[in-house]
């Protein structure tokens, strides 16, 4: 079974694909000045931006995992979700309240989906 990888640096890939199976690298906001709709919203773009490269869309996504700097913002952000994720293709997901890489971002996904 062969591993592809796209998009792929010194430290990461942001796709990667093995049997059917397609991984996302943790995916943030295009702008980190914005407030946590707006993070979210521009987050799971970019990850439709990703599904659709990789061959798949947000009703073959399997898992999601989302960390959120402080769980105050737990409500808004799922009101953004609520509203992407297709109804009744929900995906298992977990969100934890996490330490970000810069401190300006407020929320960030990983993605696992199966291929369409």
């Amino acid at each position: 079974m062969s591993i592809e990888r796209l998009e792929t640096g010194k430290r990461m890939s942001r796709i990667v694909k093995h049997n059917g199976t397609i991984y996302l690298c943790g995916q943030v906001c295009a702008d980190a000045e914005q407030g946590i709709t707006e993070q979210t919203q521009t987050m799971l773009d970019k990850v439709d931006a990703l599904l659709l490269q990789a061959g798949s869309d947000r009703e073959h996504m399997l898992s999601a995992t989302i960390y959120i700097k402080d769980m105050q913002y737990f409500a808004e952000m799922n009101a953004v979700w609520d509203a992407w994720v297709p109804e009744g293709h929900a995906p298992a997901r977990a969100c934890v309240e996490a330490k970000m890489a810069r401190d300006a971002l407020l929320v960030e996904i990983s993605v696992v989906a199966a291929e369409k």
